[in-house]
């Protein structure tokens, strides 16, 4: 538990602190809703490698950190861009040829299984799954899982009931808890000492926040004093989970980020284009990662012209006459 007053940081400093190759990382966000972009072309740009992924349903967040080399295996219930990408490219390709080892769980299981870790307890039973071949369907070998004491000896199990005396179900699956070593999370509000607030739909990000043993946000807006004092019960993040706040404004681009700025479709049609060939992919990295030094390079790259295009109408939250195809 970090209780440091100031807890900002910078992006650089941060990630090669907490971020190692091997740890197991869980990145916030929904496809291609409030990624933690600005985090994940850091990671890429450190080339840090053979990380452990866990996402609920993520999308363009994980695909580029498995196109930039970093990844060797992840849980995840379903990797998507939207229209963009209905299946993530770099990830389909990379399950496809074995670069990678992935295990998949309903999305109502990974969000009880991020819950069961903010909990600290060892699993949460559901119904979610029965009769489904993700029982029968395991990712990780029972070898793979001896070789590392953070996977569980098992995917999940299924048991029977005991309470069905009073209830018409006979089996239960239980799914094991998520602790990962790290949790990245872009807000819309935080403050100095963490704490946070999400406007809009907070998808897992709440549960992923709290099952972590360190905690790194990027937000938005940055509160230097009290602020986040008034209406407290709009902050589901308290401070006492939060390691490190690093002020990001358009962290998420080119997700979008409500309230904020919208997604931006030319940018995902792009990448999408680069995604499904190798030559084009490398230059893509060159382009926006690696010859860049840090987000807000990238974002001069895009250009104001671009970026005003997909800010957010005040009244809606999402961007006005925006041409999404």
């Amino acid at each position: 538990m970090n209780l440091k007053q100031n807890k900002e940081t910078d992006l650089k400093s941060v990630i090669s602190t907490y971020v190692t190759s091997g740890c197991h990382l869980s990145i916030g966000g929904f496809t291609i809703n409030r990624n933690p972009m600005a985090a994940v072309y850091e990671i890429i740009r450190q080339k840090i490698q053979g990380l452990h992924i866990y996402a609920h349903s993520n999308g363009q967040g994980v695909d580029e950190l498995i196109g930039g080399g970093c990844v060797s295996s992840i849980e995840i219930a379903y990797a998507g861009s939207g229209k963009f990408a209905s299946t993530c490219i770099r990830f389909k390709k990379a399950v496809q040829e074995n670069f990678i080892k992935i295990e998949d769980y309903s999305n109502y299981q990974m969000t009880l299984r991020f819950l069961a870790g903010s909990m600290g307890v060892p699993f949460l039973p559901t119904r979610s799954s029965l009769g489904s071949d993700i029982i029968k369907i395991w990712g990780f070998s029972p070898e793979m899982r001896k070789e590392n004491s953070k996977f569980p000896n098992d995917k999940l199990k299924v048991m029977d009931n005991p309470f069905d005396n009073w209830c018409d179900t006979q089996k239960v699956v239980v799914v094991p808890a998520i602790n990962p070593d790290v949790t990245i999370l872009h807000v819309q509000e935080a403050d100095l000492r963490g704490n946070c607030r999400i406007q809009g739909l907070s998808f897992a990000d709440v549960e992923q926040a709290k099952s972590a043993k360190h905690l790194i946000i990027t937000c938005e807006k940055l509160y230097k004093g009290d602020e986040l004092k008034i209406d407290s019960d709009r902050t589901q993040i308290p401070f006492i989970h939060v390691d490190a706040v690093v002020h990001a404004p358009w962290g998420a681009y080119p997700t979008a980020c409500y309230n904020y700025y919208d997604y931006d479709p030319r940018y995902l049609k792009d990448y999408a284009t680069a995604a499904k060939d190798d030559g084009l992919y490398n230059d893509y990295l060159k382009k926006f990662v690696y010859d860049l030094n840090d987000h807000n390079a990238l974002l001069k790259v895009v250009g104001d012209e671009r970026l005003n295009t997909i800010k957010a109408d005040p009244r809606t939250g999402y961007a006005a006459n925006l041409d999404r195809r």
